[in-house]
């Protein structure tokens, strides 16, 4: 029987559309998580429990009275390790792959600290109270990535790009110029930390680096009494939009070696500002387009 050409172009059209399907689901999800840090918290405390006691004996002619009085007092300083996230310099992070990738993004939860505890003073003073030491809960390790991957704090992504934060300086730094009444005031921030993306199905680890970010400000004034507040934003933008930069030039480099299907994914630099080139409709991964104009 022949068949008419709108029959024949269907199938066609069909196939196209599957095809266009199986690319899409095979684009990565990433999820990028905030900078996860550890700090050692001294904790200063202090506890105490009196009992008192009174009797009263009367008789005809006299009315007498004896107290008793006794008490335990504990103090000291307990330290602990406080697990926390940096939430400032993650969202560069993202958009640096939004533009310069194809890969898709996912949020993730923030991390479960787990239930709040007790503290020393309220746990030494049960232990005057009822003589029982109270057992130590552990609490989760924003560290462990894999134990945060198997909770379940990344849905749906295919790659976890774990950072933890290593160093954080601030300087604050006053040096007179040579030969003037001037002084210069440089207020800086130095940024280093450590990055894993990593394989939620498998842990396959695909890239591993460190990287550095940095933002500095610097006035000048005549009178050393003169009150100049450092611009503490301008610093902070400078530092995430560096270590951004560095993340994603390492990230690529890594990619390229360790798995090129991925690394191919990569946009190619569009002109000398470093913008990049977004990807068509319908077209293949690897396969970009560089408007001139």
């Amino acid at each position: 029987m022949k068949q008419s050409g709108l029959f024949r172009i269907l199938p066609i059209m069909g196939a196209t559309v599957i095809a266009s399907s199986v690319l899409a689901q095979a684009v990565p999800k990433i999820a990028v998580t905030d900078l996860a840090y550890s700090q050692t918290v001294a904790e200063y405390f202090e506890a105490a429990s009196i009992k008192s006691s009174s009797n009263v004996h009367a008789n005809k002619s006299t009315l007498t009275t004896d107290s008793q009085t006794t008490g335990s007092y504990v103090a000291g300083t307990h330290n602990y390790i406080d697990h926390r996230e940096l939430g400032s310099f993650s969202n560069d992070i993202k958009g640096a792959l939004l533009r310069g990738t194809s890969f898709r993004l996912v949020q993730g939860k923030r991390f479960d600290s787990g239930e709040p505890q007790p503290t020393k003073a309220e746990q030494a003073l049960n232990q005057l109270q009822t003589g029982k030491i109270a057992k130590p809960v552990r609490q989760p390790d924003v560290k462990d990535i894999i134990a945060r991957i198997k909770k379940g704090e990344f849905p749906g992504a295919d790659y976890v790009l774990f950072g933890v934060l290593s160093n954080v300086e601030f300087r604050n730094e006053l040096s007179p110029l040579q030969g003037t009444s001037s002084t210069t005031r440089q207020f800086s921030l130095d940024l280093l930390a450590d990055f894993s993306l990593i394989n939620t199905k498998n842990y396959e680890i695909k890239a591993a680096f460190s990287a550095q970010g940095a933002g500095s400000e610097t006035k000048i004034f005549s009178n050393r009494g003169d009150v100049i507040p450092p611009n503490r934003s301008k610093v902070m933008r400078e530092t995430s939009q560096t270590l951004a930069k560095n993340v994603f030039e390492q990230l690529v480099d890594q990619l390229a070696l360790s798995d090129p299907a991925m690394g191919n994914r990569v946009r190619p630099p569009m002109g000398s500002g470093g913008a990049y080139a977004a990807p068509q409709a319908g077209q293949p991964a690897g396969e970009q387009v560089q408007i001139l104009k």
